[in-house]
């Protein structure tokens, strides 16, 4: 293989220019070339398509979003929009491809690879939803941008004693949230992992006003309910002033962290190995803090582990 493509995918998350750094001077160091291909399947399917050099990955690590940029694309989804996306990938002489994005995009570097047109996924979400990884990249740096909003909010609450309910992101996964709730010390935190028991949140409400506490904070994920629903429904319950705060795409942007930038460096390079080394349909992912390859089809299949540990702890420490 003398001659590969890069494309990022979906949303965007925070480490991918790492990720995109890093594939493109693997492959350099490799004696293979790079062309990157712009704004996603849809790029792939214009011909948006170019080749890059290593200074042309400079100076972007430390930047948020990506430089490939991203868009959605339903034609592509198609049998015939994925022929005419290997017809380009031909014309330009690309022989295999590393696809930096979320479930979506895995899907459609499935597809392309069932065509005999080899690819390996990178798993750029900051959800944390892909099955076979322990992480995913821009995870970290959403988790710090939502802890700062947490602390922010903190004040707030403490100074006007109310009980404030943060609405964060995460698709149908609750990573982010627990997460988040557990390092903000939020008192309740909601994630479609365990089933929502009203009751057992009024209650707890009402057991911190009794014993004198004057303000909470708490934690929905997106996949649950929205954080407006979810206060017309404590306001029904109980006496307490609620606030709503909707964290939205804030969450996706920022300078990534040296985690992520580490992740993003780690993972776009091990999947220009892998494409070399194989006939593709594998992903990249982090198992026991290992980097590791496995077949892609485990991202649909599998379940995304949630670490429930971390839920019944904090439980336990916000009595």
């Amino acid at each position: 293989m003398k001659r590969i493509g890069v494309l990022t995918s979906g949303g965007d998350s925070p480490g991918m220019n790492a990720a995109v750094r890093a594939a493109v001077r693997k492959a350099i160091f490799h004696e293979v070339e790079v062309f990157g291909i712009y704004y996603g399947y849809q790029g792939l399917l214009a011909g948006n398509i170019e080749r890059l050099e290593a200074g042309d990955v400079g100076d972007i690590i430390q930047r948020g979003g990506t430089k490939l940029y991203s868009a959605r694309c339903e034609e592509f989804k198609t049998e015939d929009g994925q022929n005419r996306a290997i017809e380009q990938l031909k014309k330009h002489g690309i022989e295999g491809l590393v696809v930096i994005g979320g479930d979506g995009s895995y899907r459609g570097a499935m597809a392309l690879t069932q065509k005999g047109f080899p690819c390996v996924g990178v798993p750029g979400t900051i959800d944390n939803d892909i099955p076979g990884t322990d992480y995913t990249i821009g995870f970290d740096t959403a988790l710090n941008t939502i802890i700062e909003a947490i602390d922010k909010i903190r004040d707030t609450a403490t100074s006007h004693e109310r009980t404030f309910i943060i609405e964060v992101m995460g698709r149908d996964a609750g990573d982010l949230a627990l997460w988040a709730g557990l390092a903000g010390g939020a008192e309740t935190i909601l994630i479609p992992e365990v089933d929502f028991d009203m009751e057992d949140m009024i209650d707890r409400l009402q057991k911190g006003k009794k014993r004198g506490k004057k303000h909470s904070i708490i934690i929905v994920a997106e996949g649950v309910m929205s954080a407006n629903k979810l206060a017309d429904m404590i306001q029904g319950k109980v006496e307490l002033e609620t606030r709503v705060s909707v964290l939205g795409h804030i969450q996706r942007g920022g300078s990534p962290t040296g985690r992520d930038r580490v992740l993003g460096s780690l993972f776009g390079a091990r999947a220009v190995e892998v494409l070399l080394d194989g006939p593709g349909g594998r992903a990249i992912g982090m198992k026991n803090h290992q980097v590791v390859d496995y077949d892609m089809t485990k991202a649909f299949t599998g379940e995304h582990d949630t670490d429930m540990s971390l839920y019944t702890l904090s439980k336990e420490l916000s009595i």
